[in-house]
């Protein structure tokens, strides 16, 4: 059984948990440093692309890179904007769907998806949006809820339709989503509950 969990259900609910949404948002601040310390070392500035970026509480941690940022909720573009000229950042923020990117193919070197996979409604074609603008050789940078593969209790599966509806799925099986694309999982770490890190590559030869 799934919850509601549509577009435009998504714009509706994030504009309404926008008051709000770093206070809720906040205690996930080290878990996204410690995705985000997966990404390789550079001497030279990188092209970025947040999918599902919120209010870009990243932003802090990707100093020095050329980013992208989309959100499909429009208030939380216009707020990530003003945390962006806070840090004193030049950030190119869109309004868009994570489903479907407005990017030519292997635009980005490193794609970040936080609190996003278990949020948007077809997981499996955002990933593919996503293994299609990232350059070969480039990372996925993941931190969600995630379980075991494939051992989803029985009362996760209960509650998913009231977690999926009010802010997030609970119930969904990463390794089923990789599956339906050609990414290669390099690492993998258990943080707390059932939200891990998660790092992808592009291979050169794909």
């Amino acid at each position: 059984m799934k919850g509601l969990n549509t577009n435009r259900w998504n714009r509706l609910r994030y504009s309404l948990y926008l008051p709000i949404y770093d206070l809720v948002a906040s205690p996930f601040r080290g878990m996204r440093q410690m995705s985000l310390s997966w990404m390789r070392a550079s001497s030279e500035a990188r092209d970025v692309l947040i999918v599902g970026a919120g209010t870009g509480l990243d932003l802090e941690f990707l100093s020095g890179h050329r980013i992208v940022a989309t959100d499909i909720t429009p208030g939380m573009i216009r707020a990530l904007e003003r945390r962006a000229e806070g840090h004193n950042m030049a950030v190119e923020a869109r309004v868009m769907d994570g489903q479907q990117l407005e990017f030519e193919d292997q635009s980005f070197d490193v794609v970040v998806l936080h609190l996003i996979l278990a949020v948007i409604p077809d997981p499996v074609r955002c990933l593919q949006e996503v293994e299609r603008v990232l350059r070969p050789g480039g990372e996925v940078l993941i931190m969600d809820k995630f379980g075991e593969s494939g051992k989803v209790g029985v009362v996760r599966r209960l509650l998913n339709p009231i977690t999926d509806t009010l802010f997030s799925a609970i119930d969904r099986d990463f390794n089923h989503i990789l599956e339906q694309t050609r990414l290669v999982k390099t690492k993998e770490e258990h943080l707390r509950w059932i939200f891990r890190r998660i790092k992808l590559e592009k291979r050169q030869n794909r």
